[in-house]
Parts: structure tokens; sequence; C-alpha cells
């Protein structure tokens, strides 16, 4: 189970990396069932984003990969392509979306959006690092 204060304390950690990266994000935290527990959206980050840090989140949750590892398998040729049509054009495959895991179990996710791929997926990391 995510709480509230896990929450809280991921979001603190990416919303540090990403005044460490010099990019304002948004980042969004769900639980298990892929719900949104906690939301932000940091001073100038781009209002676009904000669907776009849910979903990531949501893809994370939903499949336990990160939307990075899920992209990648997600080209042509590979063995996820043309999955982000699913579940009502909700699937991200692009950086930025962890799955948060507790004692070996996803118990939610992490989803960044504002920067480049590799930013987005810098301020997760440090995030779910956190959790």
């Amino acid at each position: 189970m995510i709480t509230l204060q896990d929450a809280r304390r991921v979001i603190a950690a990416a919303e540090e990396k990403a005044g460490q990266v010099g990019q304002p994000m948004n980042i969004a935290i769900v639980d298990a069932g892929g719900n949104l527990v906690a939301h932000v959206r940091m001073d100038g980050a781009w209002v676009g984003s904000i669907d776009i840090s849910i979903n990531k989140a949501f893809t994370s949750r939903a499949f336990d990969i990160s939307t990075k590892q899920l992209g990648e398998n997600a080209q042509p040729g590979g063995q996820f392509y043309g999955i982000h049509a699913s579940n009502n054009g909700r699937i991200m495959i692009f950086a930025g979306g962890i799955p948060l895991t507790k004692e070996g179990k996803v118990v939610g996710a992490i989803g960044v959006s504002g920067g480049s791929g590799e930013q987005d997926q810098q301020v997760a990391q440090a995030g779910a690092d956190a959790f």
C-alpha cells in the first residue's frame, strides 16, 4: 500500500532532483490499483504534462514495468508494438514512469513529465529511490 505520506516523500525527492536538473516537472504517484494518490505540478511545469505524468504512473503500474523499458519494446517489430493504442490511449511509451516496490511486490508507481526523456527518467528514479 502507498500512503499519502509515502507519496509526499517520493514527490519531495523527485522535486529535489528536478531542481538539480533545472527543469520543473509534473510528478504523479498511483497506488496498486493505478489510482492517483498524489500529484504536484511544480511552478513553471507544462500544463500539457499533467495528464502525461499521471498516465506514465498508470502505465508503469498497469504493466509493472518502467515506461522506458516498455517503450524500448514497443518499437516497430518489438513484442509490444502498438500497445500505446490500448487502454483508451492511456499507455505512455516514453521514459519517466517507474513501478514502486515494497518487499519485492509492486504497490504503485511514479510518473514524471515535463523535460526530456532522460530528465524525466532521472527525476522519476530519484523519487522511486526515496520510496
